[in-house]
């Protein structure tokens, strides 16, 4: 965690961040493309991150998203969530039609796999997942549907 994790907790769980989303992922590419991927909006909060790259499941090209993610031995969580709005992140039907994937997690490249989790393994992630972004809570309260949690491992 870095200095600046408290704040963007405090952001992060803002009732109405979901509209700003747009915004936010267009600064944050913005952001990568300026520094060449070596700074995002994430690295700036302190918050662990990685770039997932997913091939489109309808257009077959290769879309890049930056997400929060939680370290897990040597495996990643990350949660669908989108700051808990109603609509599902694209990248998560294009991860559930591939299985497969490219992260970038700091300087480290890899091909993975995806596993989504659900019951008791949903459900022990999740707890580690609040331990990093406590916002994962304020999401769930906020939307009507299941956030989905996948476990990404090295190929």
């Amino acid at each position: 965690m870095g200095l600046l994790t408290p704040l963007a907790v405090k952001i992060g769980a803002i009732e109405w961040m979901p509209k700003l989303l747009p915004q936010i992922v267009w600064v944050d590419t913005n952001l990568q493309k300026a520094s060449r991927g070596r700074v995002s909006v994430l690295d700036i909060a302190g918050l662990p991150n990685l770039m997932l790259t997913v091939v489109g499941r309808k257009s077959g090209i290769p879309r890049q998203t930056p997400l929060l993610c939680v370290p897990d031995g040597d495996t990643w969580l990350i949660a669908g969530s989108y700051f808990g709005g109603p609509k599902m992140p694209v990248w998560v039907f294009n991860l559930r039609a591939a299985e497969k994937a490219h992260i970038r997690f700091g300087k480290v490249e890899t091909d993975v796999t995806a596993e989504e989790l659900s019951g008791e393994d949903r459900a022990a992630a999740w707890r580690t997942m609040l331990a990093t972004w406590p916002n994962y809570a304020k999401y769930e309260e906020r939307t009507d549907r299941l956030i989905p949690v996948f476990r990404l491992r090295r190929t």
